[in-house]
């Protein structure tokens, strides 16, 4: 347990907040390992270039990451006063959410269970 007033300690866990812009997708309908696959693509690219990388690529999951990436540069300039020439993507990674379990009829009866993965994306940007 945690030395200390309730205060103190909601004072300290607050001085160690993370303090870099960044935009959080939750529950998106894509699995990991097809997001990881756009993410991978934009991770340490300056904003401009990774704009440009998600337009442009045909999979699914970019068009998530491309809203994502604008409302994370949306963060920076409106709520941390950064220059949008100067962000480049730091951190992005997909993490696994809950899985949606459906069931297919198959043969003589039996049934075959579909896994509908969900996952939870995040972007992180930085200023150079």
């Amino acid at each position: 347990m945690a030395k200390g007033h309730r205060s103190q300690i909601k004072r300290e866990r607050n001085a160690q907040k993370d303090t870099r812009p960044s935009a959080k997708l939750s529950y998106a309908r894509v699995p990991v390992q097809k997001a990881c696959f756009v993410l991978d693509a934009i991770r340490g690219k300056d904003v401009e270039t990774a704009l440009g990388i998600v337009t442009y690529n045909p999979r699914y999951a970019s068009t998530l990451i491309e809203k994502l990436l604008k409302s994370a540069i949306a963060n920076a300039e409106n709520n941390n006063g950064m220059n949008r020439d100067n962000l480049y993507v730091e951190e992005c990674y997909a993490s696994n959410g809950p899985i949606m379990k459906r069931v297919k009829p198959r043969a003589k009866g039996m049934a075959y269970r579909i896994e509908k993965r969900l996952s939870h994306i995040t972007i992180v940007l930085n200023e150079r």
